[in-house]
C-alpha cells in the first residue's frame, strides 16, 4: 500500500463558517485525510472537537474511501475550557447538525468528559487516538496515560499544538518528553501536530518514515493553498 496525496473536497466547508474560521487545525486536515485513507482504521477517537474541523476531516476520508467498518467518535462536553474559551450550545448544535447530514453512518458524538467516556471503550480497541483537549501539561499527560490502554497494538496517538508556546500551554513540553521514547512524525505549522507510535509502528509506515524529513513541508505548502 502506497501513501497517496489526495485532493479532497471537504463537504463540511459548505456549512457553518466557524468550522473553518475558528479552527487552528485546518493546516493539518490534508494530512489527517491522507492518514485515514492509508490506515483504514476500525476505530478512531477524538478527544476535544469544538467546531469539528479535525473530526469532520477524518470522517470525510472514511466516507470517500467507503470504509464501512470504520467508526469515528468525537468526545467533548461542548462547553469549552480556559484555552478555547467557554461557549453556548450553538457549537454542539452545529456540529451535531453537520454530523447528521454528512456523516451519520460514520461518526458518533459522545458528550461527556474524557474521563467519563474512557470506560465506554475496550482496551486495545482504538487504532487512532487524537488528543486535543485542555492543553496544560498536566491535562495532556493525564489524557494520554488514561487513554493509552485503549490504544490498539500499532495504534497511533496524535497531539495538536505541540509547537504552541505561550501561557500555560504545555503540550510542547509533554511532546518533547514522549517523542524520545517512541517512533514519531511531527509538523510545526498550524500550532504543530505530533504523530506518535507508542506501541510500535506497523511495517506499512516504513514508507512514511522514509519521507519524514520532507513530509512536513509538503503539508505546510498544502495548508497554505487551503
Amino acid at each position: 500500500m502506497k501513501w497517496i496525496f489526495h485532493n479532497p473536497d471537504f463537504a463540511y466547508e459548505r456549512f457553518h463558517p466557524a468550522i473553518l474560521s475558528a479552527s487552528a487545525w485546518l493546516g493539518h486536515r490534508h494530512f489527517a485525510y491522507d492518514l485515514i485513507r492509508f490506515m483504514k482504521p476500525d476505530t478512531l477517537v477524538e478527544l476535544g472537537t469544538h467546531w469539528g474541523a479535525s473530526y469532520f476531516s477524518f470522517c470525510q476520508a472514511v466516507s470517500d474511501d467507503d470504509l464501512l467498518h470504520t467508526n469515528c467518535y468525537a468526545v467533548d462536553t461542548w462547553t469549552g475550557d480556559p484555552h478555547s474559551g467557554f461557549y453556548a450550545n450553538e457549537v454542539f448544535t452545529t456540529v451535531s447538525s453537520v454530523n447528521e447530514q454528512l456523516y451519520t453512518q460514520i461518526g458518533s458524538l459522545v458528550r461527556k468528559t474524557f474521563d467519563e467516556a474512557v470506560t465506554g471503550f475496550e482496551d486495545q480497541s482504538i487504532q487512532l487516538l487524537h488528543i486535543d483537549g485542555y492543553h496544560t501539561y498536566d491535562a495532556v499527560s493525564h489524557d494520554y496515560e488514561t487513554w493509552l490502554p485503549k490504544l490498539a497494538p500499532d495504534g497511533i496517538v496524535i497531539f495538536h499544538d505541540i509547537a504552541t508556546r505561550f501561557g500555560d500551554f504545555g503540550v510542547h513540553r509533554f511532546w518533547e518528553q514522549i517523542k524520545m521514547k517512541h517512533p514519531f512524525i511531527e509538523f510545526t505549522h498550524s500550532g504543530g501536530l505530533g504523530v506518535l507510535f507508542p506501541k510500535g509502528a506497523d511495517s506499512r509506515f516504513n514508507e512514511v518514515f522514509a519521507m519524514k524529513d520532507f513530509l512536513p513541508n509538503i503539508y505546510k505548502n498544502r495548508a497554505a493553498l487551503k
